[in-house]
């Protein structure tokens, strides 16, 4: 989903202090404001594109603040120039093509995994329900990087690629799992790695 240029200066910044201790309350914060894709732009303070698709995450993070006795702030955004709503844009794109390059190492890694119980004849249905549930953590991590890549970075188009092409992956080790199991003479069981 990409906004058109008038909308994409506009920015919700998120101000954030929590007590030090425990810890751990600084961590779920961070690790909420991260999964939504909000850029840290200094300690305690983040920057979302003023769009639907962070509200949840934002009332995720203000319920993790609340609950640690801390103090939350928002604030409404927008470059003092074009030129600085532009490089601002620019390194919260710059995140999402950081987020995509990892998703397309894991779809890498993906086909390769399936490459290898293919290559060592390992067709059973623990193996494609293990491999199912890898792609559908895929799904998912597509689903939310897309949610949160408002600006369409580079790496978007070939990311959905790919992911189609572990879909297609996927359905070709299935049909082989499959036919394996109606004929079990075909598999031989001692080369498992």
């Amino acid at each position: 989903m990409v906004y058109d240029e008038e909308a994409s200066t506009h920015w919700r910044i998120i101000l954030t202090q929590i007590p030090a201790e425990p810890s751990r309350h600084r961590v779920a914060v961070w690790r909420e404001l991260r999964k939504i894709g909000a850029l840290s732009i200094g300690q305690g303070t983040w920057a979302v594109p003023n769009v639907p698709a962070f509200s949840t995450g934002i009332d995720r993070a203000r319920a993790l603040v609340k609950r640690a006795g801390g103090e939350i702030i928002f604030l409404h955004a927008s470059g003092a120039t074009t030129e600085d709503g532009s490089r601002f844009e620019a390194m919260f794109t710059a995140a999402r093509e950081d987020d995509w390059t990892e998703f397309l190492s894991d779809c890498a890694k993906y086909k390769a995994e399936l490459d290898k119980e293919i290559r060592i004849r390992k067709f059973t249905l623990a193996e494609l329900e293990e491999e199912d549930q890898s792609l559908d953590r895929l799904r998912r991590w597509h689903r939310d990087l897309k949610a949160r890549d408002v600006f369409g970075a580079n790496n978007s188009e070939r990311a959905t690629e790919e992911l189609q092409e572990c879909g297609q992956r996927f359905e070709d080790y299935s049909e082989r799992v499959i036919a394996a199991l109606h004929d079990p003479e075909s598999i031989d069981n001692n080369h498992h790695a």
